[in-house]
């Protein structure tokens, strides 16, 4: 392989275990107010604002059938509801409930503590820095991603 080809695949192990590394911290964080890192992956997308299942899928980067699943069951749980989307009938939104705002609430010092050793162990522009870093990985990936002029996306000659 060149140096590109060894480069992506790099990064793409890097990323996997990353990935893997955040669940892990996020499995240790929820785990203790009675969520799991999906539970609270989904529940955290809706803070901000009620969403369908396929625009919460699209902003995690998950599956919609996976989000789907966890949904229901923060619904079946209590932690979250659905509501009636006025841009599609079909499509409902989910939004947390009060208990499922409080289980979040229960995270948060935790979830600050954590932040504020890795942080502090990356330095404040470090951290700045390796988030800028993912980003313009993401958005490189998702340029890839876009069909050119012919049709085709950037994975294939």
């Amino acid at each position: 392989m060149n140096e590109s080809a060894d480069l992506l695949s790099a990064a793409a192990l890097t990323a996997f275990r990353l990935n893997g590394q955040f669940l892990d911290v996020s499995e240790k964080l929820a785990r203790p107010v009675g969520l799991t890192a999906a539970w609270w992956q989904v529940l955290g997308a809706v803070l901000p604002e009620p969403l369908p299942v396929a625009g919460i899928a699209r902003a995690m980067g998950m599956t919609r059938q996976g989000v789907q699943r966890v949904a229901d069951l923060l619904v079946e749980k209590g932690l979250a509801e659905y509501r009636p989307n006025p841009a599609h009938r079909r499509a409902k939104l989910l939004q947390p409930t009060a208990a499922g705002r409080a289980a979040i609430e229960k995270i948060n010092p935790s979830h600050q503590a954590f932040a504020d050793r890795l942080v502090a162990e990356l330095g404040a522009a470090g951290a700045r820095e390796s988030l800028e870093a993912l980003r313009r990985l993401s958005a490189a990936l998702d340029r890839l991603a876009e069909p050119g002029a012919d049709g085709k996306t950037g994975y294939t000659d």
